[in-house]
């Protein structure tokens, strides 16, 4: 996430997390730990519990997050811990991969960013999942109605399909709505995909 009230947010709230040892893994990190393996970029790692176990089960790990309360607490921990992660603070609406990975993981990450630079980073993660490797992706998705983590100009709700559909040509291994209470009778709706890029493929149009 780029904005300075997403940060601001979500720093607050790591924070808190670190102080409180509020460490498990959420629902959508527990989908996606059973897929991870190989070379993993974790997009959007916050705390880096993902990261973390991930690390252990022997994968290597690059988690990148623009929130440095997660990053120096992951970092900590990595270090503690002597485990294969590579924790950087970057602004990730505007990151672009360079290198390929076995697994990459955005786990609530491109809603923080307009919607052009949100399917620019879902192409770019899809251009660089190696062959037979795997994507995991969770957004926020229209009929959400917490919004007080966003700017007003400055985050995408995706179609209640879209993330699907953009899938289409890759092997499907898990896709899943899921609604969550938030504060004041709101609701957060997600979308995730769990999907295998196929070998030999062309994934163009």
């Amino acid at each position: 996430m780029s904005s300075n009230h997403s940060i601001e947010f979500f720093d607050k709230q790591f924070e808190r997390q670190v102080r409180e040892h509020e460490l498990a893994l959420n629902p959508f990190e527990r989908a996606a730990l059973p897929h991870l393996r190989g070379r993993v970029l974790d997009l959007g790692c916050g705390m880096g519990n993902l990261a973390v176990s991930a690390a252990r089960r022997g994968c290597s790990v690059l988690a990148l997050d623009a929130s440095p309360a997660a990053i120096g607490h992951l970092s900590g921990v990595a270090a503690a811990e002597k485990l294969d992660i590579r924790a950087r603070q970057t602004d990730l609406s505007h990151y672009a991969i360079d290198e390929d990975f076995d697994t990459i993981v955005s786990i609530g990450l491109l809603m923080f960013f307009d919607c052009p630079n949100a399917r620019r980073s879902l192409a770019d993660m899809q251009a660089h999942v190696r062959e037979g490797g795997t994507a995991i992706v969770n957004v926020l998705v229209e009929g959400t109605t917490f919004m007080d983590m966003f700017d007003a100009g400055g985050h995408c709700l995706f179609a209640r399909g879209e993330l699907a559909d953009q899938f289409a040509r890759w092997e499907v291994l898990h896709s899943a709505f899921d609604d969550f209470e938030a504060p004041g009778a709101r609701l957060k709706s997600f979308a995730t995909v769990i999907a295998r890029r196929p070998h030999g493929a062309s994934l163009a149009e």
